[in-house]
């Protein structure tokens, strides 16, 4: 990677939470050059995680949301603006209005976006969520709606369906899996999180698929039609069935992506590596938009969550700009956490088809438990609701590599 003194103008591409983190963290390192942000939304970077609740709610006006950055804080903004390629041998992106940065240090946090469901194309009605547009439109449509499809039982969808079920919205969530949060959490509680929708009020179709809408003839969308040959009448459709990394733009530019998802390819420093499989000298990369080589895990990971965007970030800074200790690797152990009906629900490390799931506290019928996640009695995950003090006890346990009888001595 290039010294600190060699770095005059660093862009970052993507003004999203990582890109924010990234920039602040290069300004409070040192870093006295010239700092641009693209952005691709008009806003300043903001948080994403109250779109789904407190914003959807309508108990949040969008300001509380804006990220903070020192009142000195220095760059140039280039919001409104897309990336649209990366040119490495003269060090240069180019964006959509035509311009072009030149760069010492590139920073690549573009973050990720909504996967669509096909056939969607033009419909009214159908909504993702990842912006604030997305967020207030469908706060909007959810108000005077009779029934809210939202296809995805996955957090995003967990969520957005408690939300809205609070707001006394009919809610229905369809997923094709046989667990609420099962893709993330395993089978194994998904009866407690199920009992937890559908007794506020939240229909469950799970095990079953969206074949097609139907819509109305302007267009509007009318109906789901299931994969058991079942229909679900309904005016408002939330689509929640993952995200793709924003990385169109790198296409062809000689950084490694991965043939998976398309995501940046960073080894266990954040730092971005080339097709060649070479570190690519003053480029790294945070936040949705990385797959990176986790030195704790031993296996190369995607983290989407917000904990994620503000931790890498700051640690892609501290690699470019070549900090003693940042080349012995990233090692955050994923956190990610989500509210709904009451509950704070939080998961800590990976989980993984196999591993073994044991009720360390509580129970569900309480609703409040703590549960551990395992594979050959070597800690991999936590898993709590209410046990907020005891998951960053567990995290620090995931990260010593720590065994699941820790667990009781540390408790003792």
């Amino acid at each position: 990677m290039a010294s600190p003194l060699a770095l005059e103008r660093i862009v970052v591409v993507g003004a999203s939470l990582a890109g924010a983190r990234a920039a602040d963290a290069l300004r409070r390192q040192g870093f006295a050059g010239t700092l641009d942000l693209v952005g691709a939304e008009k806003h300043p970077p903001y948080e994403r995680p109250p779109l789904s609740k407190q914003i959807l709610a309508g108990v949040w006006e969008f300001e509380r949301a804006s990220v903070d950055l020192p009142e000195d804080f220095e760059a140039s903004w280039h919001l409104g603006r897309t990336a649209t390629s990366l040119d490495l041998p003269s060090r240069t992106v180019a964006l959509d209005d035509g311009s072009a940065l030149e760069f010492d240090g590139l920073v690549i946090a573009t973050g990720a976006t909504p996967r669509a469901l096909p056939g969607t194309e033009g419909l009214s009605n159908v909504f993702t969520l990842r912006t604030i547009e997305d967020a207030l439109f469908l706060r909007s449509a959810a108000a005077s709606a009779e029934h809210v499809v939202v296809i995805g039982g996955g957090f995003i969808g967990s969520e957005v369906a408690a939300t809205l079920a609070t707001r006394e919205v009919w809610v229905t969530i369809v997923d094709p899996l046989p667990s609420l949060m099962g893709r993330v959490l395993g089978d194994d509680f998904g009866p407690y999180f199920e009992g937890l929708h559908s007794g506020h009020g939240v229909s469950l179709r799970l095990g079953v698929g969206v074949v097609s809408l139907e819509s109305t003839p302007d267009g509007a969308v009318s109906c789901c039609l299931l994969s058991d040959g079942s229909r679900l009448a309904c005016d408002v459709v939330v689509v929640g069935i993952g995200v793709t990394p924003a990385t169109g733009w790198l296409a062809g530019s000689g950084v490694a992506l991965d043939p998976a998802d398309g995501s940046v390819v960073c080894d266990g420093t954040c730092a971005v590596l080339g097709e060649n499989g070479a570190v690519l000298e003053g480029i790294v990369a945070a936040g949705d938009v990385a797959r990176w080589d986790h030195p704790l895990f031993g296996r190369p990971v995607r983290v989407e969550h917000w904990e994620n965007a503000v931790a890498m970030g700051e640690a892609a800074a501290l690699r470019l700009m070549a900090v003693p200790g940042a080349e012995t690797g990233y090692l955050d152990v994923p956190l990610f956490w989500s509210d709904q009906f009451g509950k704070k629900i939080q998961f800590v490390g990976l989980r993984s088809p196999g591993d073994e799931v044991l009720l360390v506290e509580g129970s569900t019928e309480e609703g409040k438990f703590l549960a551990v996640y395992s594979r050959d009695r070597v800690l991999t995950g936590a898993l709590g609701v209410g046990r907020p003090a005891r998951i960053i006890a567990l995290r620090n346990l995931i990260a010593e590599r720590a065994t699941v009888e820790a667990v009781y001595s540390e408790r003792s």
